[in-house]
């Protein structure tokens, strides 16, 4: 199961290929489709590791097991609306 320090460097892991990603959009090395569409993806990566982060949490200040939270699908994730 995955730990919080695990979570938090893909994010960060995500967070840094969303910058590469618009950085060589600016130079001309992809066009913007290409961008938009991995851009789409990493953001919704993103969502789902916040996600489950938050899961993580709670369960801990809840006193329960943080290894019981799941990585929830992408839809179901982004059709969260608050």
């Amino acid at each position: 199961m995955a730990q919080d320090k695990d979570v938090i460097s893909h994010i960060d892991d995500l967070i840094a290929e969303e910058h590469q990603l618009r950085e060589r959009r600016q130079r001309g090395d992809i066009d913007r489709d290409d961008e938009l569409d991995r851009l789409r993806a990493v953001e919704t990566e993103l969502d789902r590791c916040w996600d489950l982060l938050r899961q993580r949490r709670a369960l801990r200040d809840a006193g329960s097991d943080p290894d019981a939270a799941s990585a929830r699908p992408a839809d179901q994730v982004e059709g969260y609306l608050g």
